[in-house]
């Protein structure tokens, strides 16, 4: 949005959003946190609502009438309202792929019937939907973009933290059917480095949509925890912790860029991993393992998520200087891949969308 309005000034926004759209003036239609939700079990209970807010949204669109539509991640809400759109003479943009190479290789023939131009973040993606008709641009990933350089030093003073002591970032994911099944696993894991780390300390970077129900859990912990929910105190957070354990998902990408070592972790339902588990095409879950096609950072998932195989993974990223250098060796490699040292990727994002809408990238103005 901010490269977009970059290149025109006068560009409005409007839809639904989170607390990044609206620091960009998008007043959003309702709450994004009630479209967070994932897993087939968990959804179940939330169709009726979900229906609700899928009609509300493509009425307004299709009341607005916008000069084009952008959708972001969020398939199974996002390419219904595609649907509902399609043919409606506004150009449909989705950002972010579904991962066709990983399950469900049907979807992107799906979804070229209705869509008009997809914006990747991976570099092998877009061969996946050109094949199928599908207008596709590779712009690499947001987190090489966001990712900023924290002062860990200045985040151990803050909190009397001593420069030697271990300090482990724990991050539990962005939903509560994430947060709900592996804060309790993180926990013992916790507690059973600390018996072998007696100064271990935790710190906690969480998002508004869970981090009532984090600290309140944390609470509970007989490690010292520290809970992060500013954005702005992420990065010094980050920097200052020597390994990590994370649910497996964009976390693990953006500790790989922040030079934090980490073990992904995930536990889902298991009806919807039993479902799951027969589609999937794919032998890796983290993105930095997946771009660079080995596996660099230590998986645990589903049956192998418990804390007796999580501890011992977690030791050795902490102690084992070889294993700390070979991640974030392996993490520089990846950030290449997706799109570091080059324009960033929401600035090829805007210059593709504003392309295909027959205006001047550089100028913002509708070309004859």
């Amino acid at each position: 949005m901010a490269a977009l309005r970059a290149r025109d000034p006068d560009l409005e926004f409007i839809g639904v959003g989170g607390p990044g759209m609206s620091k960009e003036g998008l007043e959003s239609l309702f709450p994004l946190s009630e479209l967070a939700v994932m897993g087939l079990v968990e959804v179940l209970p939330r169709v009726p609502g979900l229906l609700a807010r899928l009609r509300q949204t493509a009425d307004f669109a299709l009341a607005q009438r916008p000069e084009a539509v952008i959708t972001i991640d969020a398939p199974g809400f996002n390419f219904r309202l595609g649907r509902r759109l399609q043919g409606q003479s506004v150009p449909l943009f989705h950002y972010v792929a579904p991962t066709v190479w990983a399950w469900r290789p049907g979807r992107a023939a799906k979804i070229a019937r209705f869509l008009d131009h997809l914006l990747v973040l991976l570099p092998f993606e877009p061969p996946y939907f050109k094949a199928v008709g599908l207008d596709c641009s590779f712009v690499g990933h947001p987190a090489v973009e966001t990712q900023a350089a924290g002062d860990g030093a200045a985040f151990r003073r803050r909190h009397g933290i001593a420069p030697g002591a271990p300090l482990l970032a724990v991050l539990p994911g962005s939903r509560h059917s994430e947060t709900s099944r592996l804060l309790p696993i993180f926990e013992q894991t916790a507690e059973q480095l600390a018996k072998r780390f007696t100064d271990l300390g935790v710190v906690v970077p969480t998002v508004s949509t869970v981090a009532r129900e984090v600290a309140a859990a944390l609470a509970r912990w007989n490690v010292p925890t520290i809970v992060v929910t500013e954005e702005a105190a992420k990065p010094p957070a980050l920097a200052a912790c020597n390994a990590a354990l994370a649910a497996s998902g964009t976390a693990v990408l953006e500790l790989a860029l922040a030079g934090v070592p980490s073990v992904a972790a995930y536990r889902i339902n298991p009806l919807t991993h039993w479902l799951v588990r027969r589609m999937v095409r794919v032998e890796h879950a983290s993105l930095v393992n997946l771009v660079l096609d080995r596996p660099v950072v230590p998986e645990f998932l589903q049956h192998d998520c418990r804390p007796e195989l999580l501890v011992p993974a977690v030791t050795e990223i902490l102690v084992d200087e070889g294993a700390r250098r070979t991640q974030i060796e392996a993490a520089r490699e990846a950030a290449e891949k997706l799109g570091a040292g080059g324009p960033p990727p929401s600035e090829r994002a805007a210059d593709v969308i504003l392309s295909l809408l027959n205006k001047d990238p550089r100028e913002g103005t509708l070309n004859d």
